[in-house]
């Protein structure tokens, strides 16, 4: 750009603002041909609307070199808004970035076509025009990562919720079945929702099953002794079940010590030991076909 000469495309934009939506709109509807079942056709023009009328006023006001000012706040927060959303709704960071930077063709055309009999005004404007939403185009793409790493993390604690249910089987009697790795972040989980159960419930025996844990190691025997502590200072003794042979030998070929605490090799087992000690008596009664 010519030193002191100020940039036409902000106007040239403002002119033909509705044929270039058209055109925008068109090229984004080819783009999004597969995705059409995360967005539809009337939300993505209320998108591109809004977008367009923001972006064309504030380059209107000037300031097009300065993106991350104040200046262009509002058209920041509506690009983050879009990302966001569509870095929830499972879209690609292309497919994101897309919308900013398929705006070029439509804004070029114009351009050409205002000024085209003048090689060097259109070279500057086109140079501008380009900084400008490649920028645009760039902070779209860090916006979404940042709120994809977000549903990530969210994702995760709420699996890690999942993955650690605690069961009431009796009144009094809690279970916690393990399936899966026992790291030190699904730990905090599991400890936190037994302790919270054992209140809830005001439960005195927990049986925490680790059928479904594939190994056990020095840093998972000390995550459950860790467990098994805290539910005893909130009054409730633990019996783990689920000991098969081979974690059996892991843990005695580790030097780990269960100290008192009681394994049973199945949560069945665990569960007659847990009815007893709360004062329940288990028998076989009469099955239906004595009875007649």
């Amino acid at each position: 750009m010519t030193p002191g000469r100020k940039a036409r495309f902000p106007e040239i934009l403002k002119a033909n603002e509705t044929e270039i939506l058209t055109d925008w709109m068109g090229r984004q509807l080819e783009n999004i041909a597969t995705r059409r079942d995360l967005i539809g056709e009337d939300a993505l023009r209320q998108q591109s609307r809004d977008f367009l009328g923001a972006f064309v006023d504030t380059a209107l006001r000037g300031g097009l070199d300065q993106m991350h000012g104040p200046h262009w706040s509002g058209v920041r927060d509506q690009l983050s808004q879009l990302s966001r959303s569509r870095a929830e709704q499972g879209f690609s960071p292309i497919e994101t970035a897309t919308f900013v930077f398929s705006l070029k063709q439509p804004l070029f055309a114009r351009l050409r076509a205002e000024l085209g009999h003048d090689v060097q005004a259109l070279a500057d404007e086109t140079w501008v025009a380009t900084a400008l939403l490649d920028a645009l185009g760039l902070y779209t793409t860090e916006v979404y990562q940042k709120g994809r790493e977000q549903v990530i993390v969210r994702q995760q604690s709420e699996l890690l919720e999942l993955s650690t249910p605690v069961v009431k089987l009796w009144e009094g009697v809690l279970a916690l079945p393990l399936v899966g790795t026992l790291d030190s972040s699904r730990a905090q989980v599991v400890m936190e929702s037994l302790l919270q159960e054992i209140v809830d419930s005001n439960a005195s025996v927990a049986i925490i099953d680790i059928t479904g844990v594939p190994t056990v190691d020095t840093l998972v025997a000390q995550h459950l002794l860790k467990t098994i502590a805290a539910a005893r200072l909130m009054g409730a003794d633990c019996i783990i079940s689920g000991i098969r042979p081979q974690i059996a030998q892991t843990i005695v070929h580790l030097g780990v010590d269960l100290g008192d605490v009681l394994t049973k090799a199945s949560l069945a087992d665990a569960l007659t030991v847990a009815l007893r000690r709360t004062g329940f008596v288990v028998s076989r009664g009469e099955s239906d076909q004595d009875a007649r």
